[in-house]
C-alpha cells in the first residue's frame, strides 16, 4: 500500500489497524506510523487487521518469510463476475489492507480479520524478473499451504507479498526464483512453513 513496485528500500512496516478501518488514504496513514517509528528514507508499508503479534515464520537456507495471517474472509481468486453482488467502498480491494468486503456485504456481521500478508528477505541479490517471479513463487506456496491446511481456498481478497533482497551489482542478481529454481525453491519452502503455521492459527 506504500512504497510497492520494485526500488530501494530502508524499512518494511506491517501495521495493524482496527476492523472496520476507515482511512481513505492508507498510504498517507503509513507514512506518518513510519515517521512516529523513527523510520526514514523509502520503505514499504502493509496493513492488516489481524494480530501483527502472531506472526509465524519460515526459514530456508537463508530465506526467511514472515507471515501474519487473517483468514476469517477468503475465497479463490477467480470468481464469477455478478451482477447482484453488493456496492463496495473502491478501497475495499487494494491489496494488502484490512477491508473486508464481503463482511460489508452483511451489515453487523461479526468482525472477522481477513488479509495474508508476507514478507520475504533473501541474503542474495535479484534481478527484476526474479524479484517479480519471487512474488509469484510465494503466492503459490501460499495456496498450497492453505490447502494442506484444510482451507478450500486461494487466499484472502486483500493479501499481499514483499520481496527484501540486497542491490543487485554488476551481475545483476540471480536470474531466477521461480519454485525449482535454487532461490525460489528457498522461498517456497519458507514460505509454506510460515503460512501453513499460520493458517492453523488463524481467526
Amino acid at each position: 500500500m506504500l512504497g510497492g513496485g520494485i526500488g530501494p528500500r530502508a524499512w518494511i512496516l506491517n501495521a495493524q489497524v482496527p476492523g472496520g478501518y476507515p482511512r481513505l488514504d492508507p498510504d498517507r496513514h503509513l507514512a506518518e506510523i513510519a515517521a512516529a517509528e523513527g523510520l526514514t528514507g523509502p520503505g514499504a508499508g502493509l496493513m492488516t487487521a489481524a494480530d501483527v503479534a502472531a506472526y509465524t515464520t519460515g526459514h530456508d537456507g537463508g530465506v526467511t518469510a514472515t507471515v501474519t495471517a487473517g483468514l476469517g474472509v477468503r475465497g479463490w481468486a477467480a470468481v464469477p463476475d455478478t451482477a447482484t453482488r453488493a456496492p463496495r467502498r473502491p478501497e475495499a480491494e487494494v491489496p494488502g489492507s484490512p477491508f473486508r468486503p464481503e463482511d460489508e456485504e452483511v451489515p453487523g456481521a461479526p468482525f472477522r480479520p481477513g488479509t495474508v500478508n508476507i514478507v520475504v528477505t533473501l541474503p542474495v541479490a535479484l534481478s527484476d524478473a526474479a524479484l517479480v517471479n519471487a512474488v509469484a513463487t510465494a503466492t503459490e506456496a501460499k495456496v498450497q499451504a492453505l490447502l494442506d491446511a484444510g482451507l478450500d481456498c486461494s487466499g484472502t481478497p486483500t493479501d499481499a507479498v514483499c520481496v527484501a533482497a540486497p542491490e543487485p551489482g554488476q551481475d545483476g542478481g540471480e536470474p531466477f526464483a521461480g519454485p525449482r529454481s535454487t532461490w525460489g525453491a528457498r522461498i517456497a519452502r519458507a514460505v509454506h512453513t510460515a503460512v501453513l503455521a499460520g493458517a492453523r492459527t488463524a481467526p
